[in-house]
């Protein structure tokens, strides 16, 4: 994974060692994954920086060139999380650094803050020695861990900072573990959704999604066909890369829930007949993004420990564009019958999806579905870029899901399913049309999610859509540029605490 290397170490000797000197690190053995999934380190002689969170006693080994509160009062210092004071302190004949900062309220979110801040102010040394602070270490591991992520095809630029956090105690350890998880669970969604799509095939995906240690079950274009998942066929038959569905199971003894998680897995989209602009099309190797956050959670729900039984499916397939692509106007059967007229090429997340969820409700007999899509861009223009949006036809899973959303940081806001709506996908010559035919109504993410519910059974269930949450343009806090893995954190949270 892409995330700097950690060690925990006990809080007693953090002051040891402190240098601005380069550690020599050419015997070090490269980092390994140990039996929990968490990647460890090796020992580094010195730690160049040494982050002490406000109002924590110093070791006795440093020596500040004032008190630490008269430092904070010079620099105005308030404490407010991400806030860092660095001070200079001697060591022998060298200098070291100390970074002072602040964690604002305890609160989940500000440590996550406050962890992102630390480790990027040490992103350029070889180890940064980190004193955990109080609270929920967790969140604080996982926005450390996050801002040091990376993606680069080919040999990484150079060798990454390894963290070392200080703290005692078996909570402590659990809590570090657990922020580990999760961080790399969301460093595997954006890998995979940062992948260039001249690599990140279909078949490609479902090849990594069967090494994430779940029982997966992959249909072929051959297979879909005679299982007639005909809205996944006709998205992927414009493209030389056939479609695929993706099914991982995780079944713990003892399950007495099921929860369906499905994942848009378009893994490129040039909008197909319906082309979409140049400028649009630079990011469409992203709009897989949802298929890509399910992988990850399947993935990690081990290592948490999660009671509830989950599936996932991810619906891929590449639109393009061809003598064979599927044209607008033509009328498609999805799986289960349901006759759909496509109106728009350029709206095929939600025939790939129809599928799954149609598969899903009369196959697989969840409790619950949620589906998680990069689905519409009018969401981007409703809720920015800092909200995902939560569809849901049930009061008590829209809540679940806030109530997660809040704890992890990964904001929604939900959004209404309008039944006087619903008339906008009415077709003439099918049962639907893939987007408002003709309608006054313009709201088009409410239609697309009408249109999703049509194919869930009436059973509860809840649409994400992170078209504008799901890239970041910037490098900053627990960001960084490119695919966000949004969604995975959240998801997690609210299965683990079910």
């Amino acid at each position: 994974m892409p995330l700097s290397p950690y060690l925990l170490l006990p809080r007693a000797s953090y002051g040891q060692g402190l240098s601005a000197v380069t550690p020599a690190r050419a015997d070090a053995e490269p980092a390994s994954p140990d039996r929990a999934g968490a990647t460890a380190a090796p020992a580094t002689q010195d730690a160049q920086l040494l982050a002490v969170p406000f109002g924590a006693d110093l070791a006795p080994e440093i020596d500040l060139p004032l008190p630490a509160a008269g430092l904070l009062a010079h620099y105005a210092a308030t404490g407010a999380a991400g806030e860092v004071v660095e001070v200079p302190v001697a060591n022998g004949d060298t200098v070291g650094r100390v970074l002072l900062y602040g964690v604002g309220d305890g609160s989940a979110t500000d440590l996550r803050k406050a962890g992102a801040a630390v480790a990027r102010r040490g992103k350029d040394k070889d180890a940064i020695r980190v004193v955990l602070p109080e609270g929920p270490v967790a969140a604080f591991v996982e926005g450390a861990l996050l801002a040091t992520y990376t993606f680069r095809v080919g040999v990484a630029k150079s060798t990454p900072t390894v963290i070392e956090f200080v703290g005692d105690g078996a909570e402590t350890e659990a809590e570090v573990a657990r922020g580990d998880v999760v961080a790399r669970a969301v460093a595997l969604a954006r890998d995979l959704a940062n992948m260039p799509s001249s690599v990140k095939t279909p078949a490609w995906l479902a090849e990594r999604a069967a090494e994430q240690g779940v029982t997966a079950k992959v249909w072929d274009e051959e297979q879909l066909r005679s299982g007639k998942f005909g809205g996944i066929l006709a998205v992927g038959q414009g493209s030389v890369s056939p479609p695929r569905l993706i099914q991982l199971s995780y079944e713990p003894e003892g399950a007495t829930r099921h929860v369906v998680l499905v994942g848009k897995g378009i893994t490129y989209d040039t909008g197909g007949l319906s082309l979409k602009r140049g400028d649009s099309m630079k990011f469409m190797k992203t709009d897989m993004a949802g298929g890509a956050v399910v992988i990850a959670v399947l993935g990690a729900l081990a290592s948490l420990g999660v009671r509830v039984r989950v599936t996932g499916l991810i619906a891929a397939a590449e639109n393009s564009f061809s003598g064979m692509a599927q044209r607008p106007s033509d009328v498609i059967t999805q799986y289960g019958g349901r006759t759909v007229e496509v109106l728009n090429t350029d709206a095929e997340g939600r025939l790939v999806m129809a599928d799954a969820l149609a598969y899903a409700d009369a196959e697989l007999d969840p409790d619950v579905m949620v589906d998680i899509a990069t689905l519409t861009g009018a969401i981007s223009i409703a809720l920015g870029k800092d909200l995902g949006a939560v569809f849901a036809s049930d009061d008590d899973l829209a809540a679940e899901l806030a109530e997660a959303a809040e704890s992890t940081g990964e904001r929604i806001w939900r959004m209404p399913l309008i039944d006087d709506y619903t008339p906008a996908l009415d077709s003439t010559v099918a049962d639907l049309a893939n987007i408002e035919a003709g309608s006054t109504y313009g709201a088009g993410s409410i239609t697309a999610a009408l249109f999703l519910r049509e194919f869930t059974g009436k059973r509860p269930w809840a649409h994400l859509d992170i078209a504008g949450v799901g890239r970041s343009s910037a490098d900053e806090g627990i960001f960084s540029k490119g695919a966000t893995g949004y969604g995975v954190r959240l998801l997690l949270e609210w299965l683990s605490s079910r």
